[in-house]
């Protein structure tokens, strides 16, 4: 008798986990690899993703998951190039591209410099196009799965994030206009749009951490990165496999339209 759990596995995977050193996508690769999958965590700093890997490998030893850590700037197409070519080398294949690699800054429209707008667009956007262009071979030929991580900037809009949102907005187009060239050749391509999560990065900004968040509460509007990881290994697994260019929102309680008090 088939077990149908077994649907929602990415055991003997192997995916490749940009911006991986903290965060929501350490939490993907981690999760990825509790569940047997071979992972390669990568970022732009060698020293930030080894200890990622490290620990990785001590927690999966009996469940078959191993990590590769690996330095790449995403907006540097040799680098990820490389990236690929080392993923392949290592583990044979790259079955699970998950597009995690961004970053922004809070400003003002007319304060964001001709040169901090290139460069939000080029990791955000660009990095996702790099990855994506390098792996297709190898996503094509095992018939594997895309997950962009977008946000809920990208598709709402975010005040003070506009160059950040603009990226975003795009990586949602990009998703589904992708997902129907490549459905053909057996690869998905979906997105996630996070809201706020209790990252380090928002602890910084908001002094809002992972500790402070009930994960069995459904009426918040922060979440804690494990939850993204959960959407994640999802879209990754055959219980997804009529998911294809969806964009899916984790972003809490909705904000809604209410009635005027009376």
């Amino acid at each position: 008798m088939t077990d149908h759990t077994d649907r929602f596995s990415v055991g003997g995977r192997t995916a490749v986990v940009t911006g991986a050193s903290s965060g929501i996508g350490r939490a993907i690769a981690e999760e990825f690899a509790a569940d047997g999958a071979n992972v390669v965590v990568c970022s732009r700093e060698q020293e930030n993703v080894d200890p990622v890997a490290e620990t990785i490998r001590e927690q999966t030893e009996e469940r078959g998951g191993d990590a590769l850590a690996v330095e790449c700037d995403v907006t540097d197409r040799e680098a990820v190039e490389a990236l690929v070519e080392a993923t392949v080398e290592k583990f044979g294949s790259l079955d699970v591209l998950v597009n995690n690699a961004g970053a922004s800054f809070m400003a003002n429209f007319e304060d964001i410099s001709p040169n901090g707008w290139q460069k939000i667009l080029d990791i955000n956007l660009g990095g996702t196009y790099n990855c994506t262009q390098a792996a297709e071979q190898h996503l094509k030929d095992g018939g594997g799965s895309v997950i962009n991580v977008a946000s809920v900037a990208g598709q709402q809009g975010a005040p003070y994030m506009s160059h950040y949102g603009a990226a975003k907005a795009a990586v949602v187009n990009l998703t589904s206009t992708l997902a129907f060239e490549w459905a053909g050749d057996g690869v998905r391509v979906n997105c996630i749009a996070p809201g706020f999560v209790a990252t380090p990065g928002l602890a910084s900004q908001m002094g809002i951490s992972a500790d402070d968040v009930d994960r069995e509460e459904v009426e918040r509007r922060v979440g804690v990165s494990e939850e993204i990881a959960d959407v994640a290994r999802f879209l990754a697994s055959d219980a997804a496999s009529f998911v294809v260019g969806e964009t899916i929102a984790a972003a809490g309680v909705p904000d809604v339209m209410e009635s005027p008090d009376v």
